[in-house]
């Protein structure tokens, strides 16, 4: 099926054992053999060690808003309709020089997700990963901790 989205390809070789953790509702991380640092976005060599081999392991999934943005119009046809949405930029507990990217949202109650109003969001405040899936990719989200 043809989507307007932009959305990760999940079976790319270098980031597919992240995308597995996410289907599987688990945040994964790259980390290089023998370096306890671990590393977001992947990438295919250690920059210290230069080394390739690497695992993909489990972390907490909790962290803090390091900021945020509000995207706002002209936006891509795909995301006109989403209108004022939220981006968050969130610093992982297991290791705060980690950031990752991406909304802050509310459980429904439904099994769904509703963004949080922007102007409610606030830096430093505590949140963990849920996992939404968008057209069979599962987003890492963000709800308040």
């Amino acid at each position: 099926m043809e989507t307007e989205f932009l959305l990760p390809d999940p079976d790319n070789p270098l980031t597919q054992p992240f995308w597995a953790g996410c289907a599987a509702g688990e945040l994964r991380l790259q980390r290089f053999a023998g370096a306890a640092r671990m590393w977001w976005p992947p990438r295919v060599m250690d920059p210290d060690a230069h080394t390739t081999e690497h695992e993909w392991v489990p972390v907490s999934g909790r962290g803090t808003i390091y900021s945020y943005v509000v995207p706002h119009p002209p936006l891509l046809p795909a995301y006109e309709a989403l209108g004022r949405y939220n981006v968050v930029l969130v610093s992982l507990d297991d290791d705060p020089r980690l950031r990752m990217v991406g909304n802050l949202v509310a459980a429904d109650g439904d099994g769904g997700f509703v963004p949080v109003d922007a102007a409610t969001i606030r830096i430093g405040e505590p949140v963990r990963v849920v996992f939404d899936a968008v057209e069979g990719v599962p987003l890492p989200r963000w709800v308040r901790a």
